[in-house]
């Protein structure tokens, strides 16, 4: 039922494209109306009744008939198009955003190799989804055609032709379900046989090493005679197209020429004979073998190809970690929220995360509150988890335990639309796509437009100025290929100012900018209305914090800086590593970070 109505709605969402695709499928349609009158008149009233010219003229309209056909059929391929491209565009963004859930809920690194596998699966969705529409479509109208161009000449006929192409139909459709059957289970063995061999390439040195080609061999050997079978059995099943074939586009033929005699008795001319051979041979038949093939082998396809992408291509999956639904929403270089929700307090209760159900806590039990107009670092090692936390407090990774509240709604229950508008993240590695600087400075911003006076305000307060004009103006195309790291973090900290989400949070996100650059865009985001929370690259960040905390293993330690170097170990240990450029006399910093400046080389 669902598969129904995911291809009934990606054909309704575009009724325009309906409609002309039915309208130009009657042009297509044109010979298998045509044909057979033409056929019938040119013999009957043109070449045996002595006038020639009256035949060619008949022979005449149906050669414009299949003309016409052929305009037609440009058109339909263009209407099918403009309704199967948007549909995969639809299934590639549910396979990435799947993916994304996954990956997100359980802290792992996507399969690229899944996602590969999903990706042919949509071009497999999209090619059957294309083919069915066309030949289904296609057989309707030439039916008609042929039902109503029948009926013109001898209505007699009819049962001759209808009765054998009914019973053609029922025998194909009774053999669908197994096809399907057949189908999937291939699907199934195909992808078993790349991963077996897959997984014996990458092990040649150890199987060899270990003398198990024999073991492996078997293994893989198993696989590719299970998939060699279903292959097979499939190949048996699909004689059945061609019997289907056989009973509902030739026996009509066989029928025809046999009850010529009795035909020819109640008064049928030789023209009428003829016509009613050309329009099941030229019509009705390849209209029925089209739709044996493209439905027996191409709906076939799209319904398993649809199975196999709902299944493991949606998000978010069914999982549990401490008895509870996973869910996650899809991580982006820059993401914002809804007003309300970002107002309020960040509240983090008893939450642990870990990267895998089997490895150690990365967080374990933290409890954190930041209220609103907070300015809070991040400090701590390499790899403690300071980036953890912040995905964490985004909603971009789900805790194993414990709570994550925005406003003291949890987090999971807000929308992808309503956390895209409550924060912001800017990570490391920031996001920057080819197109105008205002496109990319404003489409974070309230309606995705700002003004020139409001991107000079945030142009001037994060310290990009010299970059946009370097750039060339808001109005100059943006390649992201010529742009250093630390410019790309500028103009993604700018897109971030502006944005209407009032938590903000820092990964790391100046990390490419020197020391002065990096205290501007953090103090111009610390005197923007909000919060902010900054994982701090450079330790004068927790300097100009009003509070700090510290990530000590799974333990983490809350407090201004002064109560920190009282009261942690590890933030002293940090601290006492550096010391005053200016007593050291190698290097000027600003002068409310100089007790505090980093070492230099």
């Amino acid at each position: 039922m669902r598969i129904r109505e995911l291809l009934w709605g990606a054909a309704r969402r575009r009724p325009r494209d309906l409609v002309r695709l039915f309208g130009w499928s009657f042009a297509e349609a044109a010979p298998s109306f045509v044909s057979g009158q033409a056929i019938a008149h040119a013999l009957d009233d043109g070449f045996a009744a002595g006038r020639p010219v009256a035949g060619l003229g008949w022979l005449m309209l149906m050669a414009a008939a299949w003309l016409t056909a052929a305009i037609g059929a440009r058109q339909v391929l263009l209407a099918v198009a403009h309704i199967v491209e948007p549909f995969r565009d639809a299934l590639l963004r549910h396979v990435v955003a799947g993916t994304l859930h996954r990956s997100a809920s359980s802290g792992l690194r996507p399969d690229s190799a899944a996602v590969a596998r999903l990706g042919r699966q949509v071009e497999l969705a999209r090619d059957s989804f294309a083919a069915v529409i066309a030949v289904s479509r296609s057989f309707l109208f030439s039916v008609a055609g042929v039902v109503l161009g029948v009926l013109t000449l001898t209505d007699g006929v009819l049962p001759l032709v209808l009765a054998p192409l009914v019973a053609g139909l029922a025998l194909f459709s009774a053999s669908l379900p197994a096809m399907a059957r057949l189908q999937r289970r291939l699907i199934l063995a195909e992808e078993g046989t790349a991963s077996s061999l897959a997984s014996m390439v990458d092990a040649l040195r150890d199987v060899t090493a270990c003398g198990a080609e024999d073991r492996v061999e078997a293994a893989v050997g198993r696989d590719v005679a299970r998939q060699a079978g279903i292959a097979k059995a499939l190949a048996r099943l699909t004689a059945v197209r061609t019997l289907s074939l056989a009973v509902g586009g030739w026996l009509p033929i066989l029928l025809v020429l046999v009850a010529t005699p009795s035909l020819v008795r109640d008064g049928a001319t030789a023209g009428v004979i003829l016509g009613t051979l050309t329009y099941v041979a030229q019509s009705l038949t390849p209209a029925l073998g089209s739709l044996v093939q493209g439905v027996g082998v191409n709906g076939v396809r799209l319904v398993v190809a649809l199975e196999r992408i709902l299944a493991t291509g949606a998000g978010p999956p069914a999982g549990s970690r401490g008895g509870r639904e996973i869910t996650a929403y899809p991580a982006t270089a820059s993401l914002a929220t809804s007003r309300g929700a970002a107002g309020a307090p960040l509240r983090l209760r008893g939450v642990t995360f870990a990267y895998g159900p089997d490895a150690e806590p990365v967080v374990s039990d933290l409890n954190l509150t930041v209220p609103e107009g907070d300015h809070l670092a991040v400090v701590g090692p390499s790899g403690i988890g300071k980036s953890t936390v912040a995905a964490l407090a985004a909603g971009i990774l789900r805790p194993a335990h414990g709570r994550v509240l925005l406003g003291g709604v949890p987090v999971e229950s807000l929308g992808p639309e309503s956390l895209r508008r409550a924060r912001v993240l800017i990570p490391q590695e920031a996001y920057v796509f080819r197109g105008t600087l205002r496109e990319n400075l404003a489409y974070l911003a309230a309606g995705g437009a700002a003004t020139d006076s409001v991107l000079d305000g945030a142009v001037e307060a994060v310290g990009m100025a010299e970059l946009a004009g370097r750039i060339g103006g808001y109005e100059a195309v943006v390649d992201p290929s010529e742009l250093s790291s630390g410019e790309r973090q500028l103009i993604a900290l700018t897109r971030a100012y502006l944005s209407p989400a009032r938590l903000v949070l820092l990964d790391e996100a100046t990390c490419h900018l020197d020391p002065a650059a990096e205290a501007r865009a953090e103090e111009a985001f610390a005197a923007r209305e909000g919060t902010l929370i900054v994982i701090a690259h450079r330790l004068t960040s927790a300097l100009r914090a009003r509070r700090v905390l510290v990530m000590d293993g799974v333990r983490a330690r809350l407090g201004t800086h002064e109560e920190m170097i009282a009261g942690s170990p590890l933030y002293r240990d940090l601290m006492g590593r550096w010391e005053d450029p200016v007593a050291a006399g190698a290097c000027d910093t600003p002068s409310e970070n100089r007790h505090w400046a980093i070492k230099c080389p």
